[in-house]
């Protein structure tokens, strides 16, 4: 049962954002390239362990802190036997290990996954112990999703789950006997509550209201050749259609992400929408769905 569902992380949501207004450098659009891929290779764990028929609590996507320490975990499950910890990998194509390294085909030294699980793993038995909660067995795995990715040379006891090992791993976890009480529940809820919703050192480019492109943009494929037909947007690229209402607001959350100092006004939001020709139009939807404060040209919205 998922206890915790996965949302996109503030940090992927501005560079997608970004992505689409402005022109990255060539590493800030490869970030973005890489946490959209792996957000992509979590859901797709995710679609996985929702099948699961073992009785187990999932909590997807934890931030947490100790001793002044940031960590995050991609997935978590609390079974009868203890926690199992998942650090999920979205890597692809060919790959070869070299004396705790991990290498591309072109003999590029990637990040590698064992000391992050590691780390992680460190630190969320320090936080169980803090909160009480001792002894619990956790058992800590990289999980490979993408089918298309092999890796060369790698010993046999990694903990590691290869693409074609999953679907065995689940198996097994379903065929395990497994009746969770109240405190794994309790546990479970504790770990949330520690949760935290903003994580700090975003990893983003500098940027103005002024240099990025204003507009509505397509809610499917991110175009900016979107049109208002009657009570709709329709994007001329792939013929996506959303309601105008719910596309205007759309684009106050992403303003409001980029630009949280700046208010919220009819003027500022007509602006940034830049294809609602009708202010009317933008003030009745601010004012349906937001609290006005202010009066007349001192009006804004929280």
């Amino acid at each position: 049962m998922i206890h915790k569902h996965r949302t996109k992380s503030e940090e992927l949501c501005m560079l997608e954002s970004l992505h689409a207004r402005m022109d990255l450098t060539e590493n800030d659009r490869k970030h973005y390239i890489n946490l959209k891929k792996g957000y992509e290779g979590e859901l797709k764990f995710d679609s996985m362990t929702e099948k699961l028929q073992c009785d187990c609590l999932l909590l997807n996507d934890l931030r947490l802190k100790m001793n002044n320490t940031h960590f995050q975990m991609d997935s978590l499950m609390i079974t009868l036997e203890g926690i199992c910890m998942f650090e999920v990998k979205n890597f692809e194509g060919d790959f070869f290990y070299e004396r705790d390294k991990l290498f591309m085909r072109n003999k590029t030294e990637i990040n590698y996954p064992l000391i992050q699980l590691r780390r992680n793993e460190s630190l969320l038995r320090q936080l169980l112990q803090d909160l009480g909660w001792n002894n619990i067995p956790i058992d800590s795995k990289v999980v490979f999703i993408n089918p298309e990715f092999t890796l060369y040379q790698a010993p046999l006891n990694l903990p590691f789950i290869y693409p074609t090992q999953i679907p065995k791993y689940f198996r097994k976890l379903n065929t395990t006997p497994s009746k969770l009480t109240k405190k794994h529940l309790i546990l479970a809820d504790k770990l949330v509550s520690c949760h935290l919703e903003k994580f700090p050192f975003l990893q983003l480019p500098e940027y103005e209201y002024t240099q990025l492109q204003k507009g509505i943009t397509c809610e499917s494929c991110r175009s900016f050749s979107v049109a208002v037909e009657g009570m709709k947007v329709v994007c001329g690229e792939c013929g996506h259609k959303e309601g105008v209402d719910e596309a205007v607001l759309r684009s106050v959350k992403e303003f409001k992400l980029l630009f949280p100092g700046q208010k919220i006004t009819t003027n500022k939001i007509q602006e940034w929408c830049k294809i609602i020709d009708s202010k009317k139009t933008i003030k009745r939807i601010l004012s349906k769905n937001f609290t006005p404060e202010g009066v007349r040209q001192w009006t804004y919205y929280q």
